[in-house]
């Protein structure tokens, strides 16, 4: 058994973790009886939330490694094609969360840069999305380049925002907004010091190796009928960081947005 045996083992453990922790939450949040007026932005954060614990847990227990087209279970399920639309929904699911968050905290203390930056959070990172399907299809790396960079620059834009409502919250509520900004500071910074420049140097050596790229159409084939089993270390050592924190602290925030009580729409 390798080393990266181990470590998908933890990952299976971390998404039956992940799954009881968001059952409990919801249960929580039913017997609280949420008040009225913010029940319909926690349900709904709740529904989308079990949309990425399930992405993240289908993830977890069939990790690929897309551009090489390297798996841990040889089977169609794990191919490239199947994991990165799963990656996909689940994806944009966190991002409406991510808006949603955005928009109620606006709508609560009627901050204008709040609401424009939640109409912009879905539609920046489904560029993301297009950018990422081009480099796992075409297995260029610089659609991974720009994939991250997107990511990155909406939690920079969104702490601007939720830094413009501070002195507008109460001081109850400063304790989600503060925890929310050390959030998106924190992720915005492995964006750019560690996935960003990651991709970007893998981008530059398969330039300077003169790789060959498939097309699109070539690239669809390739991502839905090719896959290489491996459980050896080396092949997945540069992913084990960032897939370990996307399964595990990322799906524990948006288990956690469901319980920020905040309004759906503003009151007339």
């Amino acid at each position: 058994m390798g080393d990266a045996t181990y470590w998908w083992h933890l990952l299976c453990g971390i998404a039956g973790l992940n799954l009881v922790a968001w059952t409990v939450s919801t249960a929580w949040l039913h017997r609280s009886h949420p008040d009225g007026s913010t029940w319909p932005h926690q349900r709904l954060q709740l529904l989308l939330s079990a949309l990425y614990v399930l992405g993240c847990g289908y993830r977890s227990l069939l990790p690929v490694f897309d551009v090489p087209r390297v798996v841990m279970v040889d089977s169609w399920a794990s191919s490239v094609l199947v994991g990165r639309t799963v990656a996909t929904l689940a994806e944009l699911s966190f991002a409406a969360q991510w808006a949603l968050l955005l928009r109620g905290a606006a709508l609560l203390t009627g901050g204008g840069l709040g609401l424009l930056v939640s109409r912009a959070v879905l539609p920046l990172i489904g560029i993301a999305e297009l950018n990422s399907w081009f480099a796992v299809l075409t297995t260029r790396n610089i659609g991974h380049v720009v994939e991250e960079t997107l990511w990155g620059t909406v939690a920079l834009l969104s702490v601007v925002a939720l830094l413009g409502q501070w002195s507008l919250t109460s001081a109850r509520g400063r304790r989600w907004l503060a925890l929310a900004i050390a959030a998106g500071l924190a992720y915005a910074a492995y964006m750019f010091a560690v996935d960003v420049p990651m991709y970007w140097s893998r981008w530059l050596a398969d330039e300077a190796a003169g790789r060959a790229y498939p097309s699109l159409a070539a690239g669809v084939a390739d991502a839905a009928y090719r896959w290489h089993v491996s459980h050896d270390w080396a092949h997945w050592r540069s992913e084990v960081v960032w897939m370990t924190l996307y399964f595990s602290v990322a799906v524990w925030i948006s288990i956690a947005l469901a319980h920020v009580r905040l309004p759906l729409r503003a009151h007339p």
